[in-house]
């Protein structure tokens, strides 16, 4: 297992051999598949940085959304670029541990001096990069990380998703007035940042809604026997779980309550949004239910030209995290080709003034807070698939 970060894409640079290179380069360390990239530390290029769970619990989400950021680049630079410049990802595997987040976004801004940082997913990690890039008045995006302390670290800070506020009021709403439930019980991570803020606002909107909250049990991240919590909450009758963690945990939780005989509904959040749920789940997450950020269904020409590109690209439908990636990625472009230059203040306020941008995900527009306002849809598994249920405006 590595200690140290790893360097491991380079996403895409592109140069006619008449514009002008630098003689010096920037080495990195070995990529995950133990090859060396090499970037030209040239004036002809944008360097932005990139944090992700490459390796590590959420990797599926790290390289998911990395798959989406590719994909925007790619497109840009074949249309020109940037204010003339070919498009530099260096991208840092985090490996799912937010210290490793931290030391990726400083070695971002003091070794590689890059322009805009995007990442992280997960909102733990994003916890740690903010400071970072605040300090050093460096831009940050975060594709997903929907906790709201994360934009409140300062005002280089934004996100492109919604955050769990409006997330955990979603699901209470589509729990009470759609499922038409009145007894429910939660099972949170007491150390993921992400699912404490997805159970508060839960437990609050739905019992402001009329219904009860009968149980509430925790687990810690890194757990695989949760036998004892559904124990606890099986004894109190509920008509649904809500588990507001990730799919890591989500799909193993589901197993054993089907074990122990919880036949209940079970619901969660955008942290279930994985292929790899169904590996961990199998038939036992059947008829759950989730706030995310978009549907592959969505019949949308945007939606549909993302899903069919995305497809033929890495061969797999893109999920919500790699729609979130492209989205992220696209609203940096933009704001750069926006920008009078590329100063960090001068980039924020770009950031800053996004509005009714045609995203993937949604219109997105950047509040006074520097997050998303946005729709959520709902999808429901049926058949080992995502089927969309229906959306919930702000």
């Amino acid at each position: 297992m590595r200690t140290s970060l790893s360097f491991v894409a380079v996403l895409a640079l592109v140069a006619c051999s008449c514009e002008k290179k630098s003689s010096q380069t920037t080495e990195a360390a070995p990529d995950a598949n133990g090859e060396t990239a090499r970037v030209a530390a040239a004036d002809d290029v944008i360097l932005v940085g990139e944090v992700g769970s490459l390796t590590g619990a959420e990797a599926t989400f790290g390289i998911s959304t990395h798959n989406g950021i590719q994909m925007a680049v790619e497109e840009t630079n074949a249309q020109g670029g940037v204010k003339g410049k070919k498009l530099v990802v260096r991208v840092y595997d985090d490996q799912s541990k937010p210290e490793e987040a931290a030391s990726a976004a400083a070695r971002l801004i003091t070794q590689d001096r890059a322009k805009i940082i995007l990442g992280e997913v997960a909102s733990s990690n994003s916890l740690a990069m903010a400071p970072k890039a605040q300090e050093a008045k460096v831009p940050m995006i975060s594709p997903s990380s929907t906790n709201p302390a994360v934009t409140e670290v300062g005002d280089y800070i934004f996100r492109v998703c919604f955050i769990d506020p409006f997330q955990g009021f979603v699901m209470a709403k589509f729990a009470r007035d759609n499922l038409k439930f009145t007894r429910v019980a939660v099972l949170k991570d007491v150390k993921s940042a992400y699912s404490i803020g997805l159970a508060e606002v839960f437990d609050r909107k739905f019992t402001e809604m009329g219904g009860r909250i009968v149980a509430t049990e925790a687990y810690s991240k890194g757990d695989t026997d949760f036998r004892a919590q559904l124990t606890a909450i099986k004894s109190q009758k509920p008509e649904a779980i809500y588990v507001p963690g990730y799919y890591t945990d989500a799909g193993v939780i589901a197993r054993q309550a089907r074990e122990l005989g919880l036949k209940v509904s079970l619901m969660g959040g955008d942290g279930w949004d994985s292929e790899k749920l169904f590996e961990l789940g199998a038939t036992a997450v059947e008829g759950s239910y989730i706030s995310n950020h978009y549907s592959t269904e969505d019949p949308s020409p945007r939606v549909q030209s993302f899903v069919t590109s995305y497809k033929q690209k890495f061969g797999v439908l893109p999920d919500g995290l790699a729609a979130l990636g492209y989205d992220t990625a696209r609203v940096a472009i933009e704001s750069m080709k926006r920008a009078p230059d590329l100063s960090g203040p001068a980039l924020r306020d770009a950031i800053g003034q996004t509005r009714d941008f045609p995203g993937v995900t949604g219109t997105i527009s950047i509040d006074d807070k520097r997050n998303a306002v946005k729709p959520a849809v709902i999808l429901k598994i049926a058949e080992g698939k995502w089927k969309y249920e229906t959306t919930i405006a702000p």
